[in-house]
C-alpha cells in the first residue's frame, strides 16, 4: 500500500536538462498580467492606474503641456526621479534649460517611515474630511471605486515623492546620467540637415542611438550580465528652441521634421530596453494635422489643461482641482483592444507635498439657501463636462441627483 501511494504521488513533470535558472528580473519593472509586457512606473501611481498599470518598456509617453508648463514639468520630473530610485540609467535632453538644473529640481522620494508617516497624516486628514461629507453625496456615487492617490496604500511598484523637498545630490549621482543640451551640442558652423530633418533633432537621435548601442541596451553586448533600463526624457519637443517652426505658423516650412523624429525614436525604443517621456507644447501647434500625426506616432498621449488664467479657476464647480487630465491614447500591446479606463472625467490637484490625479465629480447641491443665480452658474458649468459624469444639465436647470 505504501508503494502504491508513492507511485500515485509522482508526477510526469521533468525538468529539462539544459534549462538553467530564470534570468534575474530587471529592477523597477513588473510584467503586465494583461499583455505580458514589462512595465515601468511613471513615478505617479495614480497616472500608472490611468495608463493600465504603468509605462511599457519600448514605448513612448507623450505629455501635452499645460499653458504655462508647470504641471507637465512636474510629471517629467516624476518620471526621472522614479528612474533614479529604481537604479535606471537616465538620458535627459532639453533645449530650454540645462539637464543639470532639471536634475537638481527632482522631488525627494519618501523612503523612510518618518516622511511616509508625515504625508500619511495629511492623507488621513483628507480622508476624515471626506467621511464627514459622505452623507452629502448621492447614494449612487458612494460605492464608486477610488483611484490610488493616497501614499498610505502599500504598493511594491512605484514610489511616492514629496514635491516640497528636493532629491539629495548623493542619490542623483548613484545612477549613470547622460545629458543632452542643444545649445552645447550644435556646432558654430552652418547647420546641415541630416536624415531630412533639422540638425537639432538629428543630433539628438544620434546621441540616443549611440548610448543605446554602447551601453548594451539593445542586447548587442551578450557579455554584460547586469541588464538595466534606460529612461529617456525630452523636454518641450517641437518648440522654437529646437529650431522647429511648427509652433510659429499654420503652414511651417518644415512640417515633417517632428514626425520623422518621432518615427525614428519609436524604432529605437522598440528594439531596446528603454522607455521615453516627451513633453510637447500642443497648445502652440497651430496646424491640427501635424498634432494628429504626432499623436498617432506616440504610444500613450496624456494632455494637461490647467485652470490658471481661465474662467474655471474661480468656478465653484472646480474649486478642489487645479486642472483637467485628458487621456487621448492608450497603447494596444499584444492585443486588439487597449486598457480603457472606467472613467474619462479626470482632474489633478497639487497639494502641499503631493501631486495626484483623481476622478472629477460634481459637488452636491443640497442647500435650500442657494440662490437662483448660483444654480444657473453651476448648470452652465456642468455643460463643460463630458457625458461620462452623469446626467447633463438641460437649459438652465441644475443637475438632478
Amino acid at each position: 500500500m505504501a508503494a502504491a501511494g508513492g507511485e500515485r504521488g509522482r508526477t510526469s513533470f521533468q525538468r529539462r536538462p539544459g534549462a538553467g535558472p530564470r534570468p534575474p528580473a530587471l529592477p523597477g519593472t513588473r510584467p503586465s498580467v494583461r499583455h505580458g509586457q514589462l512595465l515601468l512606473s511613471s513615478g505617479l501611481p495614480s497616472l500608472d492606474c490611468v495608463l493600465g498599470g504603468g509605462v511599457a518598456v519600448g514605448t513612448l509617453l507623450l505629455i501635452e503641456e499645460d499653458k504655462y508648463g508647470l504641471y507637465s514639468n512636474l510629471l517629467f520630473k516624476y518620471f526621472l526621479a522614479e528612474g533614479i530610485v529604481c537604479g535606471h540609467d537616465l538620458f535627459v535632453a532639453s533645449a530650454k534649460e540645462h539637464p543639470d538644473n532639471i536634475l537638481k529640481e527632482l522631488p525627494a522620494p519618501l523612503l523612510d517611515d518618518s516622511y511616509r508617516k508625515e504625508l500619511g497624516d495629511e492623507a488621513a486628514a483628507v480622508k476624515s474630511e471626506d467621511s464627514q461629507d459622505s452623507m452629502k453625496i448621492a447614494w449612487r456615487y458612494q460605492n464608486l471605486p477610488k483611484m490610488e492617490t493616497s501614499p498610505t496604500t502599500y504598493t511594491k511598484f512605484g514610489h511616492y515623492y514629496d514635491v516640497s523637498k528636493k532629491m539629495s545630490p548623493e542619490l542623483c549621482q548613484s545612477v549613470k546620467l547622460h545629458r543632452f543640451y542643444l545649445h552645447e551640442e550644435l556646432p558654430s558652423e552652418p547647420e546641415m540637415k541630416t536624415w531630412n530633418m533639422n540638425s537639432g533633432y538629428a543630433r539628438l537621435l544620434q546621441s540616443i542611438q549611440r548610448i543605446i548601442s554602447q551601453e548594451g541596451f539593445d542586447g548587442s553586448d551578450p557579455q554584460k550580465k547586469q541588464r538595466n533600463i534606460l529612461r529617456i526624457g525630452i523636454q518641450s519637443l517641437g518648440s522654437i528652441l529646437w529650431g522647429d517652426d511648427v509652433c510659429c505658423s499654420d503652414a511651417p516650412e518644415d512640417p515633417r521634421s517632428l514626425t520623422k523624429f518621432l518615427y525614428v525614436l519609436r524604432a529605437l525604443l522598440r528594439k531596446s530596453l528603454s522607455a521615453c517621456i516627451v513633453t510637447v507644447p500642443a497648445h502652440l501647434i497651430q496646424n491640427k494635422a501635424i498634432m494628429e500625426r504626432v499623436t498617432n506616432l506616440s504610444d500613450m498621449v496624456v494632455g494637461l489643461e490647467s485652470f490658471i488664467g481661465s474662467e474655471r479657476e474661480t468656478n465653484p464647480l472646480y474649486k478642489d482641482y487645479h486642472g483637467l487630465v485628458h487621456v487621448h491614447q492608450i497603447p494596444r500591446l499584444n492585443s486588439l483592444i487597449c486598457d480603457v479606463s472606467d472613467t474619462k472625467d479626470l482632474a489633478f490637484r497639487l497639494k502641499r507635498k503631493q501631486f495626484t490625479i483623481e476622478r472629477l465629480h460634481l459637488p452636491p447641491d443640497l442647500s435650500d439657501t442657494v440662490s437662483r443665480a448660483s444654480k444657473q452658474e453651476l448648470a452652465g458649468s456642468a455643460k463643460l463636462l463630458s457625458s461620462g459624469c452623469g446626467a447633463m444639465a438641460i437649459g438652465k436647470q441644475h443637475l438632478d441627483f
